[in-house]
């Protein structure tokens, strides 16, 4: 943790005498606001997280604990995990001079005490409880655990905002929020464990759970703030504010409200945190995040970053070709489109401004290329096992469903970076620049664990037994790799697991406080009711109006969570207008993911620009466009089924076929390239139109896009024909 570098930091043209490119594609970014330890404190962190992730292995495949329980101890791990290796305040560096705010530790320090108070006060519950107690004294819970814990929290997460301190020391006001985060925990534990688990919701409910709720909440959405940015915060704070602003609010929106004990009783339930996001992140996400962790620590990234340009690099601006391919591969392994961005791009940017990309076009191509990882098969960056989760749908046919729309998109792109290409005369790379296709082929054994990973799912394993083996065989594979895998190894790869999990985490269980209100107010009921209203005067309209809510609900948010919030508001809505709930969930899946490429909050965008060094906004302006067939394709699954392979044969190969003619002529039209020249505004026009006629999938549209085809290439062919001016 103390010598890792900035994945940008790592040279891009290191061309050994095996033409090698891609070195320490696999290593783990580093955020600024993390802390670097070392000595005993980093042991201390290195067996925690390692602890961590032993316990999900364990509990998943050997020893399998309470649902609840185990969801709350996966939720505070992570938070303890969080709150050591993440700082409130920016670090001091010997250059600013001695650490600021010394009066944050002493204020921490006297926070410590109700924040220990308070996780005792848990102990002596659980001895009244085992003692033949049946219900803890009010005053109690109040006076001598809820309010200490409410003064500890709050106090701890304002002083964590001004400690600044050097980055390798912790801080008195983070092991306050670490105390804290235990404390309700072990609150939860004894209660939940007992009959007062069913008084939630209800006057009955202890009030303690109301204290800890609170508590909770605000350490996740203070953790968030740190993991994620303020985005997703932000969003779940108006909804927090929703459910008792509601009331009192006119038409659709208003509700007859609920009370602070009664919301919070509920909220950290599996009617909220508790809920589907933290079901996902605590078995299936968690499970695939130390796959991708076992893949990292035998270098599996190298090599899909070295096989792709060994395989696309010779093309017409090959680094951007290589950058589509690989970053499908690896982006389907990573949940965010930003850290597929951060680990892919710092090799394929510089490579692609090399061969003449400007900056602006390099960043967009890869952010469109990353966020396309998140709905590439069989792994989609996690969203498949969300949408399993709340859709009940069987993972295998989300898994099968997605493979046409992901072929489009990737189709898209390349095409996009073909013709920007050509048009502008770019060459690919020299061969004596690329790892030679022989040698990489010989490592072909590297793709078993994804292969062993599809098989099992279509061979009826469960998807954590599935993912368990594929975890298994990357160990196995890396054997035969130079890069093999021992007890050191194995151990490091749990220690990374920890720490790319703590996001993804965190972020589902902030997810699960929105969709907590959602449930509990009804808001989201109250939106399918005006998503009907509008389907009224139009369908199309309605289902424009969802693509607007689910981009904006997803702006700024990693893909997971953006799904979790838009599948809750957006996708009942879309249910009840008639449409399969699949088709629905992937309407909203889409959007969802393609918010990270939406101007003006592009996530993905924004990443890639701080590596290529163009201006945010013109990039993901830039990968908007590239990406436009993403925006397109949603909506043909309203109107043409084969595109999620619910149809014959016949007409699923007919959709694909069309589909691919059609993003073909959508990304020659938005470019102005078709027929091996520059097309004018006329063309660019008809082959617009004749691409949505043929991606729509009816035969008289896809004659019809044909015909318009012609036209256009009958167009081209006169313009080229005509001299040119002087």
């Amino acid at each position: 943790m103390t010598d890792k570098q900035h994945p940008e930091e790592h040279p891009v043209n290191d061309i050994g005498d095996d033409h090698v490119l891609a070195h320490d594609v696999d290593e783990e970014p580093v955020e600024a606001n993390r802390r670097l330890f070392e000595g005993g404190m980093l042991k201390l962190v290195t067996l925690l997280a390692i602890a961590y992730s032993s316990f999900h292995l364990y509990s998943l495949n050997i020893a399998p604990l309470e649902t609840w329980s185990f969801r709350i101890v996966h939720i505070a791990g992570a938070l303890v995990l969080g709150f050591i290796l993440f700082a409130g305040a920016r670090f001091v560096s010997a250059e600013d001079g001695p650490a600021r705010h010394r009066w944050t530790t002493w204020i921490g320090a006297v926070a410590l005490v109700p924040a220990l108070y308070a996780l005792y006060q848990t102990f002596s519950f659980h001895q009244m409880i085992l003692d033949g107690t049946q219900r803890v004294p009010v005053d109690l819970e109040t006076w001598h655990f809820g309010w200490p814990l409410l003064a500890a929290s709050a106090i701890g997460i304002v002083m964590s905002w001004f400690h600044q301190r050097e980055r390798s020391r912790f801080s008195v006001p983070d092991l306050v929020l670490i105390v804290c985060s235990v404390a309700v925990a072990a609150y939860f534990l004894v209660v939940y464990n007992t009959s007062m688990r069913m008084s939630t919701g209800t006057s009955f409910a202890p009030v303690g759970i109301s204290f800890a709720a609170i508590a909770g909440t605000a350490l996740i959405m203070e953790l968030t703030r740190r993991v994620a940015g303020l985005a997703l915060v932000i969003i779940g704070l108006v909804f927090l504010v929703y459910v008792f602003l509601g009331p009192y609010l006119p038409g659709f929106l208003g509700y007859p409200g609920l009370s602070v004990q009664r919301f919070f009783s509920q909220v950290y339930t599996d009617a909220g945190i508790l809920g589907p996001t933290t079901a996902v992140s605590s078995t299936y996400i968690i499970l695939f995040i130390v796959f991708a962790a076992f893949l990292q620590a035998s270098k599996v990234g190298d090599y899909f970053v070295n096989f792709a340009f060994a395989a696309a690099g010779r093309t017409r601006g090959g680094p951007a070709k290589v950058s589509i391919f690989a970053s499908g591969l690896m982006g389907m392994i990573n949940g965010t489109s930003a850290g597929n961005v951060v680990s892919t791009g710092s090799l394929t940017i510089p490579l692609m401004k090399k061969v003449g990309y400007s900056k602006r076009s390099a960043g967009a191509v890869e952010a469109a290329a990353s966020t396309g990882g998140q709905i590439m098969p069989p792994i989609m960056g996690a969203g498949a096992f969300i949408m399993a989760e709340i859709t009940g749908i069987p993972y295998t046919e989300i898994a099968i469903a997605a493979i046409i729309p992901a072929i489009l998109y990737f189709a898209s792109v390349y095409f996009m970076v073909d013709f920007e290409a050509a048009k502008t005369g770019m060459r690919g790379m020299r061969e004596d620049e690329l790892p030679k296709l022989k040698t990489m082929v010989k490592q072909c054994y590297l793709f078993v664990p994804i292969i062993i990973l599809i098989v099992a799912l279509f061979m009826g394993y469960s998807v954590i037994r599935a993912g368990t083996l594929a975890t298994v065989s990357a160990a196995v594979v890396s054997w035969f790799s130079p890069n093999k895998m021992g007890i050191r190894k194995i151990l490091e790869a749990l220690e990374i697991a920890s720490y790319m999990a703590i996001q993804i985490i965190v972020v589902c269980a902030a997810a699960g406080v929105i969709v907590g209100v959602i449930s509990l107010t009804g808001v989201g009921a109250r939106f399918s009711v005006l998503l009907l209203d509008v389907a009224e005067a139009s369908q199309l309209l309605a289902l424009i109006f969802a693509m607007f809510i689910s981009i904006l609900l997803g702006m700024g948010m990693p893909t997971t969570a953006a799904y979790a919030v838009a599948a809750s508001v957006v996708a009942p809505g879309l249910v009840q207008l008639g449409i399969e709930p699949l088709t629905a969930h992937f309407f909203v899946f889409y959007f969802a993911v393609v918010s990270a490429i939406t101007p003006p909050v592009a996530l993905a965008s924004y990443a890639a620009a701080g590596i290529s060094g163009a201006n945010a906004m013109e990039t993901s302006v830039a990968s908007f466009r590239i990406g436009i067939a993403a925006f397109i394709v949603p909506f043909m699954f309203f109107y043409n089924g084969a595109l999620l392979m619910d149809a014959g044969w016949f007409d699923i190969a007919r959709a694909l076929i069309t589909a691919l003619f059609g993003v073909y002529m959508l990304s020659g039209g938005v470019l102005g390239w078709f027929a091996r020249a520059s097309a004018g505004v006329i063309t660019r026009l008809l082959l617009i139109g004749a691409a949505l006629l043929m991606i729509e999938g009816g035969l008289w549209t896809d004659l019809s896009g044909i015909a318009l085809a012609v036209v256009a290439f009958l167009a081209q062919r006169q313009s080229k024909l005509r001299p040119a001016s002087t």
